[in-house]
């Protein structure tokens, strides 16, 4: 007897299995976020500064272009800084350009057209810009030698960084000015010396070094100065020849190397050996970077205009 009771079906559903997410959008959400903060703290900045500011920071951060004349005002620099402006420190007031027209004695002043242009900073007249180039100074307040040590130094540095020969050398080579002037210096390092132990004549790697920084000096007209330097430990070697001997041999060295790479003789003003009485680190006086060459381009005096008096 068949029976009236519907069929009961059984439906299993198989749901599939949980993947377990990894942890590497916590990686990227954390960048994203890193990124978000710096670049809204560059834009609180960026209100924060003024124009004259933003103006001075790229002005120094801009690239140096670099003259090969050797004459007066073309130097290295070629009388300028980074831009028609120069490098004008923060806070100073920007350069206006104006036209002044000159009156022509033989011409009609109705039909003048003759002008020249003039630069104003706001607060500055004629008289007090004739001054600054007798003074030797520019404009923006950098003499015409800082503006041309600064474009040498720059040079220097990115001609050894050029050099495969040199570039593991960047960290012997220390410039900066002083009061007297650029000041190059080629100093032992651990492991890395710029002459043999008691020697006057240096490496070849010296010496490479030294006609480079030679090659770039002979942009400049200024005089040279080269002093030797060593540590405090006395030399022992024949007898009445001492640290003074030495310095000076090695400074008279580094003078016939850059004299044969192009620098005339009357350039050079003093060779010196100061043996260890200067030392660059004077709380250790036997640190091996107390052993050093130094070259310095000499600053020269401000000329004088004629019909100005100083």
């Amino acid at each position: 007897m068949a029976s009236n009771e519907a069929p009961i079906i059984y439906k299993k559903i198989k749901k599939a299995a949980h993947v377990h997410h990894g942890g590497a959008w916590k990686i990227a959400y954390a960048d994203f976020v890193t990124a978000m903060m710096a670049f809204f703290l560059l834009m609180w900045l960026i209100s924060m500064t003024t124009p004259e500011q933003k103006q001075g920071l790229a002005d120094y951060f801009a690239p140096a272009n670099v003259s090969r004349s050797t004459s007066g005002a073309n130097g290295v620099m070629g009388g300028t800084a980074f831009d028609q402006e120069g490098a004008r420190m923060p806070g100073s007031a920007p350069q206006i350009s104006k036209n002044v027209s000159i009156p022509d004695p033989t011409k009609n002043p109705d039909t003048q057209d003759r002008k020249v242009s003039s630069s104003s900073d706001g607060n500055s007249n004629g008289t007090q810009s004739m001054q600054k180039v007798a003074d030797g100074t520019s404009a923006t307040g950098m003499s015409r030698d800082d503006m041309n040590f600064r474009s040498a130094a720059e040079s220097i540095r990115q001609a050894i960084e050029e050099n495969p020969d040199l570039a593991e050398m960047s960290k012997n080579i220390l410039i900066d000015q002083t009061p007297e002037g650029l000041r190059i210096q080629l100093v032992d390092e651990d492991g890395r010396a710029m002459f043999p132990s008691g020697h006057a004549e240096p490496y070849e790697r010296t010496r490479q070094l030294l006609q480079t920084v030679a090659k770039i000096l002979l942009t400049l007209p200024n005089r040279i100065s080269i002093s030797g330097h060593t540590d405090a430990v006395p030399y022992r070697g024949a007898p009445g020849y001492s640290n003074w001997e030495l310095t000076a041999d090695r400074a008279n060295a580094a003078r016939r190397i850059i004299e044969n790479a192009g620098i005339q003789r009357d350039r050079i003003y003093q060779v010196v050996g100061k043996a260890d009485t200067e030392p660059l680190f004077p709380e250790d006086p036997y640190m091996s970077a107390n052993r050093r060459l130094a070259i310095v381009l000499l600053r020269e005096a401000p000329v004088t205009p004629p019909g100005l008096t100083p």
